[in-house]
């Protein structure tokens, strides 16, 4: 059985889990700043490259401090994350706002904060107009559909995904932006998750480079930006092979060369709305077994359950359990690893080969850096836990607290019943 590397010892998270009470998500704050560095090197060639960070992935002030620290922007798309951007002190062109169905008030606070505008539909061209006027800088999303194959079950095919405009539809925007006093541009795109093959996104940055040149000779339009999206997966398996860092930055730039430079296009910067590959892999949910039940199958329940890590149940996704103080022991049972939810998909693992496992025994969930936490919800009255970032110096601090009993009931008023 192939195993994945810790950031703590067996004894040091126990002792945590002691302390802070189970389950808790924590962050390893060096290898997250280690590896933001890694991927803004890969990209230096372009002079304004911009990672915005999915705040949709890790939605904490205290990540996207560090993420600010390291020269990393915010990618928003709801009021809400806007807000943490703007406590975090992240303003202006350092956020880039999507919108998707979005309200009036959420525009006029991304106006207010200065962010770059991304616009999901021609019909968005209207109504920001008339609630907020139009942007000097204003950005659409490119949805290539048949054009393009690609996407996944996360974020759909092309042509089947709401997001964006059609080829077609682009340029009529460009046109129609500018003549409502637009004066800079940018371009997006979006159409995969969680994918491994770094040639999908030197293809996807060629395509977005035709367009570049494209808009440039029918509507004599410079486009000062390309957004490449995000999308770039990580190795949930043991067995996967990460996305070579290196090796796409370097593809991009002979792709850039080719397109951009040799057409008198350059300078155009590169942006990229990476959230997964940046905390995902640095990220563990921590549980502790609370019954093992024998029936038809075998069943490990925990008290964490998918309210706090829904992925495996919405996905089928896999995520790699360690139990700390048996690695080394034969892998030869197989259990269904559960919450306790009302719900037979609260699984976190099916039919997984594991160690002999027992009440009391911890089990890290790995790769729940990303869009873990973030996806907690309330139902069956479950209460969201708590998240820790585990400090450079190798300290713990609480980053969240788990929500509680009164958090629940906040919004409701029994005494009027």
């Amino acid at each position: 059985m192939k195993k994945k590397e810790l950031p703590f010892s067996n004894e040091r998270i126990k002792e945590i889990a002691e302390i802070y009470g189970t389950p808790f998500h924590l962050y390893d704050e060096k290898a997250i700043r280690e590896n933001a560095r890694r991927f803004l090197k890969a990209f230096s060639w372009n002079p304004g490259f911009k990672e915005y960070y999915a705040v949709k992935a890790a939605p904490n002030p205290y990540l996207l401090k560090i993420l600010a620290e390291e020269g990393i922007g915010a990618d928003c798309s709801s009021l809400s994350e806007l807000i943490l951007a703007e406590k975090t002190g992240i303003t202006g062109e350092n956020i880039v706002f999507t919108s998707n169905d979005t309200p009036a008030n959420e525009f006029v606070k991304a106006k207010e904060l200065g962010a770059l505008i991304n616009l999901d539909d021609i019909s968005h061209i209207d109504f920001i107009h008339q609630h907020i006027g139009m942007p000097e800088m204003i950005c659409f999303r490119y949805n290539p559909g048949p054009l393009r194959s690609g996407g996944n079950a996360i974020i759909g095919n092309p042509e089947e995904a709401k997001y964006g405009v059609t080829r077609e539809q682009l340029f009529e925007c460009y046109a129609k932006a500018r003549s409502l006093g637009a004066k800079r541009f940018g371009i997006h795109t979006m159409i995969i998750s969680n994918e491994l093959n770094p040639d999908f996104f030197i293809e996807t940055a060629r395509m977005m480079f035709q367009l570049v040149a494209e808009i440039k000779e029918k509507l004599d339009i410079n486009i000062e930006f390309v957004d490449l999206g995000g999308g770039i997966g990580i190795p949930y398996r043991p067995e996967d092979t990460a996305v070579d860092l290196e090796y796409l930055g370097r593809e991009i730039h002979k792709v850039y060369d080719d397109m951009i430079a040799a057409k008198h296009l350059h300078p155009l910067k590169l942006a990229v709305e990476c959230g997964r590959m940046i905390t995902g892999p640095y990220g563990y949910l921590v549980a502790k077994v609370l019954h093992k039940k024998e029936i038809y199958k075998n069943y490990i329940g925990l008290d964490a359950c998918m309210a706090d890590l829904m992925r495996p149940a919405l996905y089928g996704s896999y995520h790699h359990l360690t139990v700390p103080g048996k690695q080394d022991l034969p892998y030869d049972q197989t259990y269904d690893v559960t919450g306790s939810l009302c719900e037979n998909n609260d699984k976190f693992a099916v039919d997984r080969s594991l160690p002999p496992l027992d009440p009391g025994d911890l089990i890290i969930i790995h790769d729940a850096g990303a869009h873990g936490h973030a996806m907690g919800f309330n139902y069956n009255g479950k209460l969201r836990s708590q998240e820790l970032l585990l400090k450079e110096d190798g300290s713990i601090q609480l980053i969240r607290r788990a929500e509680t009993i009164d958090d629940y009931f906040a919004t409701l008023d029994f005494s009027k019943l």
